[in-house]
């Protein structure tokens, strides 16, 4: 189980997370486009070279990252950071996830992705944002 911190950036992603990579060292685990996205995807076409996701493992954490699409909310310095959950079983996501939404909002359900993850995300009552993400087994 881990809690790892999530950042959102308004197009300068891939430039932020090249300095993290400089200043701390190491290689990215994922660097993905939203163009990288499933041809069903809606994308605008000046967010297709934005960053969809990138992580950085940094020691035993995973600092990860990306854009927000143009037609999202604009990122606001304080609230574009997001923690990231890796709960040990779906149904402990499920629980957890249940829990914090409830008197929050849901902004992604929690379900298997197009990536072969089990992910969802919300906002708890507190304007904690959440994401939870249970690698394919």
């Amino acid at each position: 189980m881990s809690l790892d911190p999530y950042l959102n950036f308004d197009g300068d992603c891939r430039a932020a997370f090249d300095f993290y990579k400089d200043v701390f060292g190491g290689e990215f685990a994922a660097m993905m486009t939203f163009a990288d996205g499933p041809e069903d995807m809606p994308v605008a076409e000046e967010d297709r070279s934005k960053v969809m996701h990138v992580s950085l493992p940094i020691g035993d954490s995973v600092l990860m990252g990306s854009d927000v699409p143009s037609e999202q909310s604009p990122v606001t310095a304080g609230s574009n950071v997001h923690i990231s959950h890796a709960p040990p079983s779906v149904e402990v996501a499920q629980e957890r996830f249940a829990r914090l939404a409830e008197g929050g909002v849901i902004t992604m359900p929690l379900e298997e992705q197009f990536w072969g993850d089990f992910f969802g995300s919300c906002t708890d009552r507190f304007g904690v944002h959440w994401m939870f993400n249970l690698g394919a087994e």
